[in-house]
């Protein structure tokens, strides 16, 4: 990689790290090569092998995490005097087909397929940590750098618990990470001070009763009758008992109960999600959803049993890591870059790390544009612009670069 220049033609100082055309090319074929071979929560153990030995070719020493998925590795020497940045990158993919067409870098796997963008975060980190290990060679990285390859995001309550159990978080004072956003244009970013994400759980839940035929639904527990109100009522309820403004939302995926048309069941099971804005409300909403269930089971002699598996807290930005990465991307490509983005209803583990140390996430853009067809995500036609790639990477050269300076 060459050595950049200290000003340009017009004696503006330029910060180095930019990404050199031929790493481009190459983290552009990474992406594809994962996008390709899509993995699983706990089960990245081809990703992982395939990160670890581009870190180890570019003669750093990178570390598996102990669940035996998911790295670590440091730029430079960790000073216990100077906290580190650590970028942070998602690996896993989804359990969904890819349906892409005429794509020749579509899934291989079937039922398999990186719909969330983390390919492209992984490329963005690992693009950066070589950048940075060659500006750390040439004596211009002032403070040591953590890169977090994570595994399991997608695997409620996330794999940033076993990243933090591995030790992930030990000398690193801030951490910063990106999404991709395919509501936003490559070559910008949506950044927001406070929550930018909001807490997502899962909700179990079975309903019991004696069932019957439907001639007599009054010898019966009617059970298709009461988990039809447990869908449509325990939302309502569960909104009416908290703040408007926290945004505490049950929402169901999945209803099933009965095998004929003649015959009331005697069991019935439904799940889905709980999603709210705040951290008060989250803590509190495991009990205010039983206690809504069971009301509506009672009221139809039901009996209910539920699973309430806890997820993940919202991702709160700190500002000033949310500044600072809006200044590094003003530096790389001007202040009309960064937009102002609104909070998600989706559940990120990456707050996991910001209970522990401060932190921020990006939304990075990867829709291309002029495009206005949105491919969501979560979704099997996925896709992303990869130019966001290169924009990804000089965006945390620059944030670490800057961060050394602070």
């Amino acid at each position: 990689m060459s050595r950049e220049s200290e000003a340009d033609t017009t004696g503006q100082a330029v910060l180095p790290g930019t990404l050199p055309e031929g790493l481009r090319a190459e983290l552009v074929a990474f992406r594809r090569d994962l996008h390709m071979h899509p993995e699983l929560g706990n089960q990245e153990f081809r990703t992982t092998a395939a990160i670890k030995a581009r870190l180890e070719r570019a003669g750093l020493q990178p570390h598996v995490l102990a669940v035996g998925t998911g790295l670590i590795c440091d730029i430079g020497e960790p000073d216990p005097a100077r906290p580190m940045l650590a970028l942070r990158a998602d690996i896993d993919a989804l359990p969904i087909p890819d349906t892409k067409v005429d794509c020749a870098y579509r899934s291989t796997v079937p039922d398999r397929a990186h719909a969330c963008g983390h390919d492209v975060h992984t490329a963005v980190v690992l693009g950066a940590g070589l950048v940075l290990a060659d500006l750390h060679r040439q004596g211009r990285l002032k403070r040591a750098v953590r890169l977090i390859f994570q595994p399991a995001e997608e695997v409620l309550p996330g794999g940033a618990s076993d990243a933090i159990e591995s030790g992930a978080l030990e000398g690193v004072g801030r951490i910063v990470g990106v999404h991709c956003d395919p509501k936003v244009d490559a070559g910008r970013i949506g950044l927001r001070h406070g929550p930018i994400t909001s807490a997502c759980d899962r909700l179990e839940v079975a309903l019991n009763g004696p069932g019957g035929h439907t001639a007599r639904p009054h010898l019966t527990t009617d059970l298709v009758t009461a988990v039809a109100r447990v869908v449509t009522d325990v939302p309502a309820l569960v909104a009416r008992r908290v703040d408007a403004r926290s945004g505490l939302a049950v929402t169901w995926g999945r209803i099933e109960s009965g095998h004929a048309c003649n015959v009331i069941p005697q069991h019935a099971e439904l799940s889905g999600t709980v999603r709210c804005l705040d951290l008060a409300s989250w803590r509190a909403a495991p009990d205010l959803v039983h206690a809504a269930i069971d009301e509506i089971a009672n009221l139809h002699r039901a009996k209910s049993e539920i699973n309430y598996v806890r997820g993940v807290p919202p991702v709160v930005n700190d500002p000033e890591t949310t500044d600072l990465l809006r200044d590094a991307m003003a530096i790389r490509r001007g202040v009309h870059s960064v937009e102002d983005t609104e909070q998600s209803l989706g559940g990120e583990d990456f707050s996991w790390y910001l209970e522990q140390v401060p932190g921020a996430m990006a939304r990075l853009g990867v829709r291309t544009p002029g495009e206005w067809a949105v491919r969501d995500l979560h979704q099997g036609d996925f896709d992303a612009d990869e130019s966001a790639i290169t924009v990804g990477v000089e965006l945390f050269t620059a944030a670490a670069l800057l961060d050394a300076d602070r």
